[in-house]
């Protein structure tokens, strides 16, 4: 019994470092006429009705909703952040809607209706102020694209080993499936890349935060998207470190990006 009694606290220690619940759920798209899956980690906080910001993680090419749970353990994170975090699946669709696939409109589904349905459901922050968005490769490329788009929408965006600039990568991820082939669809390739859109921004319209590991293919194109906001004088973080394009790399990053974001949530309430 004296065994049982010491080891009580030391159970109950551990369970509390896993408040929070994790909802698989499906999210219907009217756009798309079909449900899509997603993850939903809302820490203890929110069942005492607090009402919490939210950040949308995107996976990668190739994975789900279900990527960021392998990548790392999301409920301490979300409970010691205090953040709900959202992870819809994007298939292979690069978050964008796409002209050539009506069943592929993921720029509306995770900037509208997922947030829309995620208001309706949790306890959330129901505005800009409430809101960010950041994703790993694909997924980077995708949080950064969605955001420059509907600032209306996120107050604060990110990306850890995105695509920033897809132009190099003609023939890759699939890419060509949603747009067509770059060399004859030149002006839709420039129009659907990130580095492009930050030409509509203006310093302070978004809090930005990407980084990308010396090792990585997307080194390159992420270091022009840095010299670029430069020479357009928009404020953001840019942070390099060792690391390729992997889980790894992904599990160190998205603590940093946590505490911009976090950061940002505090000294933005809503008004």
């Amino acid at each position: 019994m004296k065994r049982i009694l010491i080891l009580l606290p030391f159970l109950l220690w551990s369970l509390s470092l896993f408040a929070a619940r994790i909802d698989t759920v499906a999210v219907f798209s009217p756009g798309m006429q079909r449900d899509i899956p997603a993850v939903v980690v809302v820490p203890d906080a929110a069942a005492a009705g607090q009402r919490l910001p939210v950040l949308y993680l995107l996976h990668g090419y190739g994975g789900s909703h279900l990527a960021w749970l392998k990548v790392t353990d999301l409920r301490p994170l979300a409970d010691g952040f205090g953040m709900i975090f959202v992870c819809p699946d994007g298939e292979n669709s690069w978050y964008w809607d796409s002209p050539l696939d009506p069943r592929s409109q993921f720029e509306t589904f995770v900037s509208k209706e997922l947030v829309d349905w995620v208001d309706a459901r949790y306890p959330t922050i129901p505005a800009r102020e409430g809101r960010a968005i950041t994703g790993l490769s694909m997924g980077g490329h995708g949080a950064l694209w969605i955001a420059l788009r509907h600032k209306e929408r996120f107050g604060a965006a990110g990306a850890t080993s995105g695509g920033v600039d897809i132009r190099p990568f003609p023939d890759a991820w699939e890419m060509k499936r949603q747009l067509g082939e770059r060399d004859e669809y030149p002006e839709r390739w420039d129009a659907h890349t990130v580095i492009e859109q930050v030409d509509s921004l203006k310093n302070g319209d978004l809090a930005l935060i990407f980084d990308c590991g010396y090792e990585d293919f997307f080194y390159g194109v992420n270091l022009a998207l840095h010299d670029k906001l430069l020479k357009r004088g928009v404020g953001h973080d840019f942070q390099v470190r060792p690391g390729g394009h992997d889980a790894t790399y992904w599990a160190t990053s998205l603590p940093s990006q946590l505490v911009f974001f976090h950061r940002y949530f505090r000294t933005h309430p809503v008004q």
